[in-house]
Formats: C-alpha cells, sequence, structure tokens
C-alpha cells in the first residue's frame, strides 16, 4: 500500500479558537490506485490534501500519522517535510494556473526546481512530457504571461511530476476549466500513473461525476470526516451514507427534463468547526437522524471496500 493515513487531525489557529478542519480521518491508498476525494467546500478536502504535503504554515498537526511507502512523514515540520516534497509527495495545487513565478522563464524554473532536490535536468524525459501534454517544446523559453490558461495547467501538471513521486495531489485543478479542457486534463491524469510518472493519485474536487470519469476509489468527506469510502460505481450508483445519497441526487442527469421535478439541494448549513457539536456531524441536516446520532459513528466497513460512517448504514 502507497499511503496509510491513521486519525490525522489537523486545526487551524484562529483568534476565535481552533478549527478543527480534519477530525480524525483514517484511510489507505493502494499501490496505482486513484482517489477522489468530494465533498461540498469546507469540509476538509483542500486541508487533507495540503496537510500531506504540509504546505501551510497555519496548520497545527494535533495528531495521528501518514506513512508513504512505509516511511512515516513529518508532516508536523515543515523544515523536516522539505526533503520529501516533489520527490516522495507532490502537488498541483488549486490556483495552478497562477502558479508559476511571472519573473522567470518557465525553462529555468524547472532548472531551479530539480538543482533545489540535487536532480539532473532530463532534456529527453522533459520533452517526452511536454508532448504527452500537448506543449511545444518552445514552451520553455517563454514567460507563465505568454502562455493560455489551459497551457499553463499543463505546464504545472508536467512540473509537479518531474521527479516521479510516489503520491500526486492533484487539488480542484479542473474548476476553472470548460468541459473539453477537463476532459483533457482527466485523460492526462491517467496517462502520468499508466507510464509510472506517479505510482498513486489523489484527485480533489467538488464534482462528482468528474470524478467518477477518473477515479479508482471515492471518498466523500463532511464537517472534517470521513463520511463514505468506496469504489467508484459504489458511491455513485448505491451509495449508503444519507449525505452522500442527497450529494449524489442533487446532481442533474444528461437528457433527463425536470419540468415536473425541481433539483433540490441539501438544507441547512454545515456546523461550525470552531466547535463542532458532538455526535454525527451531519445529523441537524440529515432526515435519517434519530437518537443513536448524539453519538460519533466510526467508520464501518458495511461491504468489502465499502466504508460508511453512519450509525443507519452500519
Amino acid at each position: 500500500m502507497t499511503l496509510e493515513v491513521d486519525d490525522l487531525r489537523v486545526y487551524y489557529r484562529t483568534l476565535k479558537g481552533d478549527v478543527q478542519a480534519l477530525d480524525g480521518v483514517s484511510f489507505g491508498l493502494r499501490d496505482g490506485e486513484i482517489l477522489g476525494l468530494a465533498g461540498e467546500s469546507g469540509c476538509g478536502k483542500t486541508t487533507l490534501g495540503k496537510a500531506l504535503i504540509r504546505l501551510d504554515g497555519r496548520m497545527k498537526h494535533v495528531g495521528g500519522s501518514v506513512t508513504l511507502d512505509g516511511q512515516v512523514l513529518p508532516i508536523g515540520d515543515d523544515v523536516k517535510m522539505n526533503p520529501y516534497r516533489f520527490k516522495q509527495v507532490s502537488l498541483i495545487p488549486q490556483y495552478s494556473m497562477s502558479a508559476m513565478n511571472p519573473t522567470r522563464k518557465i525553462g529555468r524554473m524547472v532548472r531551479e526546481l530539480l538543482e533545489s532536490r540535487r536532480e539532473k535536468l532530463d532534456l529527453d524525459e522533459l520533452h517526452a512530457r511536454l508532448d504527452l501534454v500537448e506543449l511545444p517544446k518552445d514552451v520553455l523559453g517563454k514567460y507563465p504571461i505568454e502562455l493560455s490558461g489551459g497551457m499553463k495547467q499543463r505546464m504545472v501538471m508536467v512540473i509537479s511530476t518531474l521527479l516521479n513521486p510516489s503520491l500526486l495531489i492533484a487539488d480542484e485543478i479542473t474548476s476553472a476549466l470548460d468541459v473539453s479542457t477537463q476532459k483533457a486534463v482527466v485523460t492526462t491524469l491517467k496517462g502520468f500513473r499508466d507510464r509510472g510518472f506517479v505510482k498513486s493519485m489523489i484527485f480533489i474536487t467538488h464534482d462528482i461525476s468528474l470524478t467518477n470519469q477518473l477515479a479508482d476509489t471515492i471518498m466523500v468527506m463532511y464537517a472534517g470526516k470521513l463520511a463514505e469510502k468506496a469504489p467508484a460505481s459504489t458511491v455513485v450508483n448505491a451509495p449508503k451514507h444519507p449525505y452522500t445519497q442527497l450529494l449524489i441526487s442533487s446532481l442533474p442527469e444528461v437528457g433527463v427534463r425536470y419540468a415536473d421535478k425541481r433539483l433540490t439541494g441539501i438544507p441547512g448549513n454545515p456546523p461550525s468547526l470552531l466547535d463542532p457539536v458532538p455526535g454525527c456531524r451531519f445529523r441537524d441536516r440529515c432526515p435519517l437522524a434519530f437518537e443513536k446520532c448524539a453519538e460519533d459513528p466510526p467508520p464501518v466497513e458495511v461491504e468489502k471496500d465499502h466504508v460508511v460512517a453512519c450509525w443507519k448504514a452500519a
């Protein structure tokens, strides 16, 4: 198994107190697996991605561990994590179209990254990856401002995978793209995995329909906790957690007319993570809530590879 996350707890320091952005998340990721991480804004999915590579100084590692390829990552220490970044674990950031230094030509940025990791530039390998993402070789002599948004996105994808990391985290990288470009990005990510440029991948998004095209497994989060994790087809076609069911039912279907049935969202709002309510964090919005929901439901494997944190599903 490439990745093992055990009871990970990460808080953000604020003037009002600690925001419990991740509160006891556990899961595993196998070699070659692509995990789609889904949920509404504020559920903790981006925090989880950043915590695995330690890219936000506001984070406070409260507890839990992360093991990658049998080695425990020092995710509580910025300095100690530095040797692991881009080599063992890499990130395509959420706003990757503006992630490149505007004062550097792209080729120079690539060289500086490799030199910082004591690696030599292999031009043949770099050119092969540019071909894969359909970028011309002369892009290396350009400044980021000379590239279109889609070209910047693909260039950042190349830079993030240059050192063949064991784990690649792609954080909302399709949110600013049109539908055809989104499909091209998904195809490219699969190509990176299939060619061995990365071993395993976490694809963070709010778009479950897009996740289903890429991911082998989907994990749904809610208010800093794992709600459900299962093979992608199971999550889309036979979800068991009430939150996942409502999330799936709120998605429109191609070719279906909604003249007689209006699409509805999930009523209510997520709880504050400054002082979250005890028990199931979805219970105030859940149509199936009952007395037992005042207790925190543990994640339970209800079927093979299908984990649900819900008293009704257990």
